[in-house]
């Protein structure tokens, strides 16, 4: 990697990494966002992830103006080895994951460091706001501070079935090393079985309040990509995904709300694209549907 700071070796309070691809027209706004933090003892590792556009020139401008600016570069390959070649490097005694079109309060990480560190624990979870055109939406609404240590507890406050952000938490180095916690590669929806681990091994996740992580709905990202191509490599990935957050689940024998993580064992469909007949699986129960939503089988455990 490249570094206005290569000789700087201080360990720092947090490691942000921020995985960059073609985001030229916001990666501005998350810089800024970065480098004007109240928490100063902070590395931005930006790994920029095969860029055709002009968004290492910001990098390296930037990386100029402030030694805490780390850039890495490697061939495209997604989001997963992106953060996964960031970590490889990061001195944070956290880390946190900012994506290139996103951006964080002022006061971000030293509410979510400082919380941390007071609760002896390993992931300090934020509010996620979700912004697009004429959007602002709450993901997660936390009003106090707390801390859980349960398991269901904890999947309950991240919402962790419906919203796997990775990046509304700083998490502590140290238990990611310890537990072997990295990002798949290579595949999207590279988030859901990295935070199910991620919150699975954590001693405890606190909220912190009245401060927000900005989630930009960019209409060119991978996820809102139109092509039928990607929709149809997305649509695979992310019930993949799901099954191997249910296989993680079972290995680890957790006891978890049934009902909460699905993905589908097989599907019947007509002419591609109608769904004729599904068998859905989650830890404990199988079920059956008609025509996407006719349930007419359920064996297992549900609850």
């Amino acid at each position: 990697y490249s570094s206005a700071a290569s000789d700087v070796y201080k360990r720092q309070d947090v490691s942000v990494i921020v995985p960059v691809y073609n985001t030229e027209k916001f990666l501005q706004r998350c810089l800024d966002s970065l480098t004007d933090q109240t928490l100063k003892d902070i590395e931005i590792i930006c790994v920029n992830d095969g860029s055709t556009d002009n968004s290492l020139k910001i990098l390296e401008d930037n990386a100029q103006k402030d030694k805490r600016i780390k850039i890495v570069n490697q061939e495209n390959k997604k989001q997963g080895a992106a953060r996964n070649a960031g970590m490889q490097i990061a001195t944070g005694e956290y880390i946190g994951f900012i994506d290139s079109d996103d951006w964080v309060d002022l006061t971000y990480f030293e509410k979510l460091f400082k919380t941390a560190k007071e609760y002896d624990s390993d992931i300090a979870l934020a509010t996620n706001v979700r912004i697009g055109k004429n959007k602002f939406k709450k993901r997660l609404n936390l009003e106090s501070v707390k801390k859980y240590t349960e398991l269901q507890d904890k999947l309950d406050i991240c919402h962790q079935w419906r919203n796997e952000c990775p990046t509304n938490k700083i998490y502590k180095k140290s238990y990611l090393e310890a537990n072997n916690i990295r990002w798949p590669e290579g595949v999207y929806c590279e988030d859901k079985l990295f935070t199910i681990k991620a919150v699975y091994f954590a001693n405890a996740v606190v909220t912190v309040p009245e401060v927000y992580y900005y989630y930009f709905d960019n209409p060119k990202s991978t996820v809102n990509s139109c092509t039928k191509e990607h929709r149809k490599k997305l649509n695979i990935d992310k019930n993949n995904a799901r099954r191997d957050v249910i296989n993680f689940l079972n290995e680890q024998n957790a006891n978890v709300r049934d009902k909460n993580f699905w993905y589908v064992k097989c599907s019947i469909r007509l002419f591609n694209t109608i769904p004729l007949f599904t068998v859905k699986q989650s830890t404990k129960t199988t079920k059956g549907i008609l025509f996407g939503f006719i349930p007419v089988f359920m064996c297992g455990g549900n609850k």
